[in-house]
C-alpha cells in the first residue's frame, strides 16, 4: 500500500468519524418533531402527591403558529377547549360558558394540575430559531449513544434560558433535556421513549416532565395517535370554534 492509498483512507476513516456539528443535529432534530401540520390524540397522567389522574384530548396543530385542542375525559374537563394563535391563548370552560384570555404571568401557571405549564404548551418554535447549540460530548442513555448538546438562548422571549439534550446519534430524536433558569438553577427534566417509526419518521410517544420546584413524580404525557401533514379545516382557529 502506496503513501497516497494510506493518505485517502486515513481521510475516509476521519470523514466517517467526525460527528456533525451542533446545528446539523438540531436540524435533523427538527426534521423529525415538527411538521407543517399534525394531529394528534394523548393521554396526560398526572402523578400527584395524593394519586394519578388521566386526562385525554386531541390536538390540532399548523406550524409553530396555530394549535386548537379539545379535552375529552374525564368528565370534568370534557369539553374545555385551548386556542393558540401566534402568542395568544384562549381557554374555553363549558362549565362556566366562558372564554378567558391567559397572558403574562398566569402563562407560567400549571395546566390542570400537571408538570407543564401553558408557556411550555405555548413555545413550538424551532430549536434552531431560539437557540445557540454546542456539542459537548456523547453518553450512553437507555442503552443507546448520544449527542450531548447544550443550548443557550439567543431571543429574550423564552421560557428557559438554557437547556441540556442527549440526542440518539442514529435516529435523531431527544431522549432526555434538562430546562435551566438563566440564574442556572435547574427547573424542568424531560424523558423521551417509545420511539417509533410515523410516516417515515422518528417520534417519541411518551414524554415524561418533572417540575423540579414541585412535589410530586412528574407528568406523563402519552400520544395514543400520531398523524402529520393532515388537512385541518381553517375554521378551528378562530374564537367562534371554542364554543361549538
Amino acid at each position: 500500500m502506496n503513501d497516497l492509498t494510506i493518505l485517502f483512507f486515513s481521510f475516509l476513516l476521519l470523514a466517517f468519524t467526525i460527528s456533525p456539528d451542533a446545528d446539523e443535529i438540531l436540524k435533523k432534530v427538527e426534521e423529525n418533531m415538527t411538521s407543517d401540520n399534525r394531529v394528534f390524540e394523548s393521554e396526560m397522567i398526572i402523578h400527584g402527591r395524593r394519586g394519578s389522574r388521566t386526562i385525554t384530548s386531541k390536538t390540532y396543530s399548523v406550524g409553530d403558529k396555530q394549535s386548537f385542542t379539545e379535552y375529552l375525559s374525564p368528565a370534568r374537563e370534557a369539553g374545555t377547549k385551548m386556542l393558540k394563535l401566534e402568542n395568544q391563548l384562549w381557554i374555553y370552560s363549558p362549565s362556566t360558558d366562558r372564554t378567558i384570555q391567559i397572558s403574562g404571568h398566569l402563562l407560567r401557571q400549571s395546566v390542570m394540575g400537571s408538570d407543564l405549564s401553558y408557556e411550555d404548551m405555548m413555545d413550538d418554535r424551532k430549536l434552531t430559531d431560539v437557540y445557540s447549540a454546542k456539542l459537548v460530548g456523547e453518553e450512553v442513555v437507555e442503552e443507546r449513544t448520544t449527542f450531548v448538546l447544550e443550548l443557550t438562548a439567543k431571543v429574550e422571549d423564552v421560557a428557559y434560558h438554557s437547556q441540556k439534550m442527549w440526542i440518539d446519534t442514529e435516529r435523531f430524536v431527544p431522549l432526555r433535556e434538562e430546562l435551566y433558569a438563566k440564574s442556572g438553577q435547574l427547573l424542568k427534566r424531560t424523558t423521551l421513549s417509545d420511539v417509533q417509526k410515523i410516516e417515515g419518521r422518528w417520534f417519541p410517544m411518551t414524554i415524561v416532565f418533572k417540575d423540579m420546584l414541585k412535589q410530586g413524580d412528574g407528568t406523563e404525557f402519552r400520544m395514543t395517535k400520531v398523524q402529520f401533514d393532515q388537512e385541518i379545516p381553517a375554521y378551528l382557529f378562530t374564537k367562534a370554534a371554542l364554543k361549538q
